[in-house]
């Protein structure tokens, strides 16, 4: 069993937009003759589609497994870059802090209905790109909301090779429980990872940590479980699109496999994913497909005026609003 521990080769001078915000920025080509990277380690650099002051919106068609039946649903991932505090593990939100670390930002709403009442759930991973000096993603916050109740899971990257990781849940065998676990790979961080760069994404057998919003509706402990990580050529038929290639992750233990589609070409965007594995005793496929997508600097769009956007991502207006 080998040990992950994600890294990037340097990406010296760079520097992310802010969310509300601008940043001036360089790349930095590699040295040819540098050494290659160590397995599980990443390599390549932010594209300068990162750098236009906006964010990625990002809107799926979502068919969600829950109690052994596929729902109907819709996700919303956001990707923009912003400045991060790395000791306090917060957005800078001036932007102008000099101790700030540029990072990419991935914002994903689930939403699903199951019978007569609504399932939610957000996940936020903040990925650092100067990665000579953060290797690891440094902060994943989850949240799942149903009528039942709602859970909040929070891991940060602690330092020494360690999550710090915060529970708060309405049911009662899980409670309240703060941890510190082995800072392994994260199935959340993905989505950042191939965005930025997907050249190097390891390959193999390692220790990963599942997708926090599937251990938390099925109530898992948190903890890393053996998964066979795989790059390849996309060659199904289930996502569109022209040289897309494929990243799959198969936790054997678990009986589950997720696969995630994109473009082989920058900014790799993400056509869509699959998730399989069992419920109530029948395995079914939870398949996100990409609608549409905008760029926008949505958080100056907060108008009543601005609801009409909506629609041109594929979103309806909320209760009430014509």
């Amino acid at each position: 069993m080998h040990k992950l521990t994600l890294a990037f080769l340097a990406l010296a001078g760079l520097t992310l937009a802010a969310c509300n915000s601008s940043h001036s920025h360089a790349t930095d080509v590699a040295p040819a003759d540098r050494p290659a990277p160590a397995p599980g380690h990443f390599g390549g650099r932010v594209d300068q589609y990162w750098y236009q002051g906006k964010a990625e919106l990002n809107n799926y068609d979502l068919e969600q497994i829950r109690y052994g039946e596929i729902h109907p649903g819709q996700v919303t991932m956001i990707f923009v870059s912003e400045p991060f505090l790395a000791g306090r593990q917060v957005k800078d939100d001036n932007g102008t802090d000099p101790t700030s670390t540029p990072a990419l930002k991935t914002n994903q709403v689930r939403r699903f209905t199951t019978g007569i009442y609504d399932y939610s759930q957000m996940t936020s991973v903040f990925t650092p790109a100067l990665t000579s000096e953060h290797p690891h993603t440094l902060k994943v916050t989850t949240s799942v909301q149903d009528w039942c109740g709602q859970t909040w899971l929070q891991m940060n990257y602690a330092g020494a090779d360690r999550w710090s990781t915060s529970l708060r849940s309405y049911f009662e065998k899980e409670g309240d429980v703060r941890e510190s676990v082995p800072a392994d790979f994260l199935e959340d961080e993905l989505f950042n990872r191939i965005r930025m760069g997907y050249d190097h994404l390891p390959q193999g057998t390692f220790n990963v940590v599942p997708a926090n919003g599937y251990l938390v509706m099925m109530h898992k402990p948190l903890a890393a479980a053996k998964a066979t990580l795989a790059l390849a050529d996309y060659s199904g038929d289930r996502f569109a699109g022209e040289n897309l290639k494929s990243y799959s992750v198969d936790f054997t233990g678990l009986d589950r496999r997720v696969e995630i589609v994109f473009d082989a070409a920058a900014p790799y965007v993400i056509r869509g994913w699959t998730e399989t594995y069992p419920s109530r005793g029948k395995t079914l496929t939870t398949v996100a497909t990409l609608r549409e997508q905008l760029l926008e600097p949505y958080w100056g769009q907060n108008g009543v005026a601005d609801s009409t956007k909506r629609a041109e991502i594929g979103l309806g207006p909320v209760s009430g609003v014509q």
